[in-house]
């Protein structure tokens, strides 16, 4: 064996490669992605394809455009039926060679891809990149850097940040064009809580603590400067609403409650005044956190478990965020919370469960790159 292998080097070497060192390169390639074709097509027994259960099989399985194309299919056209975005004809046609589809109507943009009417549209990077994306964001618990996905997907980081934002937004109950959202609560009953999210006045500069340290707030600064959340848990269904507040008014929080919870649902929440009038709509009980933590079953650490999960996200991973864009990355925690298991509570969701739970959410919303960077004058908590 040793001999054979050293004949091969040798034959290398001096450039005169033996006929059989030649046939073994002929086989292999010059590089064994060149035959990617030949590794991506994950298959049964019976022939038909089968569905990826990890990354790895993800990203084998997404690299054949075919099946890229066929999952975007079923996100954009779940009943099967592709029509025309622009004037909703389905007698269109497929491009086979630009795995397009054209409008036999006359009209601008008559050419149109799966990516239409998703956040996806109008993105130069192919459908298998975008596909690996969403499956890194919407399983990894803590989160994942654009420079993580930037390497792993082979794009800049500038483009994965911009894809992971519109990936965030595709995950958000909160993004307008989503349909009717269900309120929580009935059946069981809600925490309600708020937490801030900013830096600690310890870890500043001595300047700059000095302007947000003010008589109010004392020495220790209190919540000064920090971007406000508030959460709700429903206890029975397992599922958690959560959205940037720009205030902890008494009108802001008892309106975001109006708007989240089923009226006379049975509410849970800390001693803080900003809810002494919530007994007006809700079944109301307090814990207060100088004397107890739980007092029977009024307490508030299921949301407080959302809030360490998300603050660990925050901390740990995207270690400085901008209050600008806050509210899509508790949206994408809000994703993984939601989906953990399923709705019997028992069962733990696998990747592709929750991959497949993604891409739905993913049509009729968009996101543009002057709106992420604020350029379009949005404004903002």
């Amino acid at each position: 064996m040793w001999r054979r292998n050293l004949l091969l080097w040798e034959s290398l070497l001096v450039g005169n490669p033996s006929p059989r060192f030649i046939g073994i390169r002929n086989l292999t390639g010059d590089n064994i992605l060149d035959k990617s074709t030949s590794v991506c097509d994950i298959t049964r027994m019976d022939g038909k394809p089968m569905k990826p259960k990890t990354l790895q099989d993800a990203i084998l399985f997404f690299s054949d455009p075919d099946n890229a194309l066929e999952y975007m299919k079923r996100l954009r056209w779940p009943d099967g039926q592709v029509y025309c975005p622009r004037c909703g004809r389905t007698d269109v046609v497929y491009l086979n060679n630009q795995r397009k589809w054209q409008c036999k109507s006359v009209h601008p943009k008559r050419q149109f891809s799966a990516k239409v009417g998703t956040v996806m549209e109008d993105s130069p990077i192919p459908a298998d990149k975008w596909l690996t994306a969403v499956w890194l964001l919407s399983n990894c618990k803590n989160g994942i850097s654009s420079y993580e996905v930037a390497k792993a997907i082979g794009v800049t980081q500038k483009s994965a940040w911009f894809m992971l934002h519109r990936i965030r937004l595709g995950l958000s109950l909160n993004a307008k064009k989503f349909g009717t959202k269900k309120k929580v609560g009935g059946s069981g009953p809600v925490e309600v809580d708020e937490t801030f999210v900013g830096g600690k006045l310890k870890n500043m500069h001595k300047d700059r603590r000095e302007r947000f340290v003010s008589e109010k707030t004392g020495a220790s600064g209190g919540t000064m400067g920090k971007t406000v959340v508030m959460g709700m848990l429903d206890r029975s269904l397992r599922q958690v609403r959560a959205k940037v507040i720009p205030n902890v008014k008494r009108e802001t929080l008892q309106a975001t409650l109006l708007k989240e919870v089923k009226h006379g649902s049975n509410v849970y929440t800390d001693e803080a005044i900003g809810y002494d009038k919530v007994s007006y709509n809700f079944i109301h009980d307090v814990v207060n956190h100088v004397e107890t933590y739980v007092d029977g079953q009024v307490h508030t650490n299921g949301i407080e478990n959302f809030w360490s999960l998300l603050k660990r996200t925050l901390r740990g991973t995207y270690v400085a965020v901008e209050p600008f864009h806050l509210e899509r990355y508790v949206d994408e925690q809000v994703f993984r919370y939601n989906h953990r298991k399923h709705e019997d509570q028992k069962t733990p969701m696998t990747d592709l469960e929750r991959f497949e739970a993604a891409l739905p959410m993913f049509v009729g919303k968009r996101l543009t790159y002057s709106e992420v960077t604020g350029k379009d004058g949005t404004t903002h908590f």
